[in-house]
């Protein structure tokens, strides 16, 4: 659409995609995520409904939305999820609907979600070793993962991406055996950094990925190649293109300039900077009988709050919601 309206924040950056968490719920106990014992979970009532998320993306898209990817928590955990996928899919103006999952209930999902309309998949996998998975999650989960994988992979839902979190001292001696397993399945591996989120991530060790990139560039003869998703993530790949990695690194290499990227949280707030406090909450807008007119002039005022950068570095101890709080 040539006219197509955009969405722009006051530096100049075209918001063009949601992270819609769908639960604050999550099956597992990631160390870099969610505290083991955390029980402080929005009430469902809280939560926007089905409905509720349809008329507020179906907003955005008026105004320029074109990616939406599914978050929790585990989405997964979300009762008739595939529904609201399908309804979110038929939003005029959405070009993409993708998901990120730790996995463990995929293998009863795969099918119903790619027949719903979505076809891009993060797995959250960071080892290949059973013992380590269950001291990263708490829970002994990697056949669950694994199976998973593969009802995705039967389903045709691709690309499938890995997110691998790195972390020193804990699966950074797994790195190379995560090339060789996303090579032989046909994945596309993603290294991200750990950031300062929450108690949580503050107490998990940071590795910054800039010498891996470089070790894996030249063990494995990568070069620069760029991936269609409108994510945050720089790429390498194989001369022939049959293996790509992308590192995401908020610390080390910071992509703030061109975040195009907003969050939902179940509860209808909106983030927009995972380092920032800024949001905007659309719940009591939705819920008080806000006309079209008044949600569309709502969106427009809540991209003004995106900041320029977040502040990791200067601040790592300034956002207290934990990752599961605010949306994958």
């Amino acid at each position: 659409m040539p006219n197509a309206p955009v969405l722009t924040d006051t530096f100049g950056r075209h918001i063009e995609y949601i992270r819609l968490s769908v639960t604050d719920r999550c099956d597992l106990r990631c160390n870099y995520c969610m505290p083991e014992d955390f029980r402080d979970f929005e009430e469902p009532k809280d939560w926007l409904n089905f409905d509720e998320i349809e008329r507020l993306l179906g907003a955005f898209a008026r105004l320029g939305l074109a990616r939406v990817r599914l978050t929790g928590g585990e989405p997964l955990l979300r009762r008739h999820l595939p529904q609201l996928a399908q309804r979110i899919a038929s939003i005029p103006g959405i070009e993409d609907l993708s998901l990120s999952t730790n996995a463990t209930q995929l293998d009863k999902h795969a099918v119903a979600l790619k027949a719903a309309g979505v076809t891009r998949l993060n797995v959250s996998l960071d080892s290949l070793r059973p013992e380590r998975i269950k001291t990263i999650t708490k829970r002994d989960v990697l056949p669950d993962i694994l199976n998973g994988l593969a009802h995705a992979k039967q389903a045709g839902l691709a690309p499938i991406k890995i997110n691998m979190v790195a972390m020193r001292g804990t699966n950074d001696d797994e790195i190379e055996d995560m090339v060789g397993f996303c090579m032989e399945h046909g994945f596309i591996l993603r290294l991200i950094e750990t950031m300062p989120i929450g108690k949580t991530g503050r107490n998990t060790a940071y590795m910054d990925l800039q010498p891996v990139k470089a070790m894996l560039a030249s063990r494995f003869g990568l070069i620069d190649a760029a991936f269609p998703g409108g994510g945050p993530a720089r790429y390498l790949a194989t001369p022939d293109g049959r293996f790509s990695v992308g590192f995401i690194t908020p610390i080390s290499q910071h992509f703030c300039a061109t975040c195009n990227r907003v969050r939902l949280s179940v509860d209808g707030t909106l983030y927009l900077c995972l380092g920032q406090e800024n949001k905007f909450e659309f719940r009591p807008l939705l819920r008080d009988g806000a006309t079209d007119c008044e949600l569309d002039d709502a969106i427009r005022l809540a991209i003004t709050y995106k900041p320029e950068r977040h502040e990791f570095l200067e601040q790592p101890d300034k956002i207290v919601r934990f990752m599961s709080m605010t949306g994958g």
